[in-house]
This record gives structure tokens, sequence and C-alpha cells, in this order.
């Protein structure tokens, strides 16, 4: 091979490669400016690593949804808020209703699931942007959430009888051992089911393939509709899956909960390397993404920065994403 053909093909892999680099330095980052507790590095500390995955767990399973929608050239800005609404259905069928564990996981995937089925007829039978669609769709589900807990916070409390949850749906919110969060290992299974999906499966080359290209995949038979209809309903359903571990963490559902939750996904895909405008990137590009901004948050903490100045950052970091993409391209 020659010598420009082994610089081009370098290049091309670095391209590919940059979010996983950026792990790379972040993680060199933190390693090297973290404290220290009793002589020993609180980063490298194997509980506050797999912490981190936990922490990330919720939003990364939202990114992974925002990763297909907006493969398809789409965007889903109602996750937060159907999250929330998944939280609190969950809340509300555990103590209100005193429904079993399967029963009100089957039944909260299948309600956001159906909301996100909405946002792909709306958006492609309607003839709608998504942006329109998916922001009326954050407020919908918003008050749905709303209805279904009369405004407030409906608390868990684990027991046997009435009015008590029961004691299988801590498993949503506490680790299988003493360092791995069973939302950590439902994220990290959501992400390789996901990339397997997308590299391996026909749905996942039409995905990929709308988004580059909307008119020749419709010219070449794609059913455009029916895939992003698909894709939405996905997205709802990741939503949902968020909800629950989300309601079993924090031990409630909040209807108000889930604010702002779409622009860290959001920012986990941009970070990742998945192209904006569709037709290019990965679900493992976005898992690095997501936990690029874990770690910056995690660090940040333990040095004692101010959570306002972490929101900054994070604008860089996204700013930044998007034009070493331009310059990639």
């Amino acid at each position: 091979m020659k010598r420009t053909e082994l610089i081009k093909t370098a290049k091309f892999y670095l391209g590919k490669s940059k979010s996983y680099i950026g792990l790379i330095l972040v993680i060199i980052f933190a390693a090297v400016f973290s404290p220290y507790r009793h002589g020993e590095n609180i980063f490298l500390g194997l509980g506050n690593l797999t912490d981190i995955l936990r922490q990330v767990s919720e939003k990364g399973i939202l990114a992974v949804g925002m990763t297909l929608v907006i493969l398809t050239a789409g965007i889903d800005l109602s996750v937060g808020r159907v999250l929330a609404f998944g939280a609190t259905l969950c809340a509300a069928l555990l103590i209100k209703l005193d429904w079993g564990t399967f029963s009100v996981v089957i039944a909260v995937l299948l309600a956001s699931t159906f909301l996100g089925l909405i946002n792909g007829v709306v958006t492609t039978k309607g003839k709608i942007q998504p942006f329109v669609v998916t922001l009326a769709m954050m407020s919908a589900a918003w008050g749905l959430a709303r209805y279904i807990s009369g405004g407030y916070a409906i608390g868990i409390a684990f027991g046997e009888g009435k009015g008590m949850a029961p004691h299988s749906f801590k498993l949503f919110g506490e680790r299988i051992t003493s360092h791995l969060p069973f939302p950590a290992v439902i994220f990290v299974f959501t992400v390789i089911i996901s990339e397997i999906i997308l590299k391996y499966t026909r749905f996942g080359r039409y995905i990929i393939a709308i988004g580059g290209n909307e008119e020749a995949s419709y010219l070449s038979g794609i059913s455009i509709d029916r895939i992003k209809i698909a894709v939405y309903s996905i997205s709802g359903f990741l939503s949902g899956l968020a909800g629950i571990i989300h309601c079993a963490q924090n031990e409630q559902g909040n209807p108000n909960d889930g604010v702002a939750y779409e622009l860290d996904a959001i920012a986990a895909v941009v970070i990742g390397g998945t192209n904006l405008l569709g037709g290019s990137g990965n679900v493992t590009g976005t898992f690095a993404g997501i936990l690029i901004i874990g770690i910056l948050n995690n660090i940040m903490n333990l040095r004692g920065i101010n959570p306002d100045l972490q929101l900054i950052l994070k604008g860089v970091i996204i700013v930044a994403a998007v034009l070493i993409q331009r310059k990639r391209k």
C-alpha cells in the first residue's frame, strides 16, 4: 500500500474514532485532576466508575433512542417528558392501583411506545416537522403526567400490602453486586442491541439510508413512513424504560422531572459523532458521548466546581463537537 493511501486510511479511521479518543482523553484528564482520599484516587475507584455508569444510564437510554431518530434526519424533543410520564404512571400503578412489577413494566412500556407512535404517525402522515410534533408531545406528556398524579410527586414505599410497592421493583434502581448497578446493565444492553440492529439488519440499513437521502430511499422501494414511525416508537419505548429506572432510583414518580433531559441526549449524540442532518453515526459513539458528559460532571463535582459553570462547559463541548463534524466533512 502506498504512503498516501496509508495516510488516507489512517485519517479515515481517526475521524471515525474521534469520540472514543475524546473519551480516553477525558478519562486521563479526570484521573489526573481527581482529588485523593486516604492516598487513593477517588475518580479511579471502582465504586465511583460504576456510579458514573449508573448516573448516565437514564439519559444514556434516551440518547440511544435519540440517535436512531436523528439518523433518519429527525428529532425527538419529547423524550424527557415521556420519561417523566413513564415514571409517574409507574408510581401511580404501583401505589394507587397495587399492580405487580411485571404488569406495571409492560403497561408503562406500552403507554410510552404509544406516545412515540403518535409522534411518528403525525410526523409522517401529517407531513409536519418533527421539531413541532415532538415539541407538542413534550407538552402533552407533561400534561398527562400531571393529570395522573394531580400535579404532585407520587412517593414509593416498598413492602407488603395495599399502597406499597413490591420489593421486586427495587431491582430497577439497585446494584446486582456491590459495584454493578442494574440500571447500568440495562443501559449497556440497550446500546449493544441497538448497535447490532443498526449494523447487521435491514431495518438498521434503512434507517441510515433514509437519513442520507430520503428521496433515493423512496425510489429504491423503502417504506419511509413505516421506518420513521418505528423509530419514533422505539424512542418512546426507551423513554418509558428510562422512566421506570428513574422511578425506581428516585423512589417516586414526579411529573415535573425530565426537564432538559432531551438536551443531554442530543448532546451525547452530537459528541458521539452522529450527523445532526442524519445518514451517518452509530450508537457506540453515543455511548462514548454520554460517558464523556458523565465523567466531566463527575470530576467537576469531585472538585466542587459550580454547577452553572458545568452547564457552560457542556454548551462549549456541544459546539466544539459540531465544528469537528463539519471539519471532518
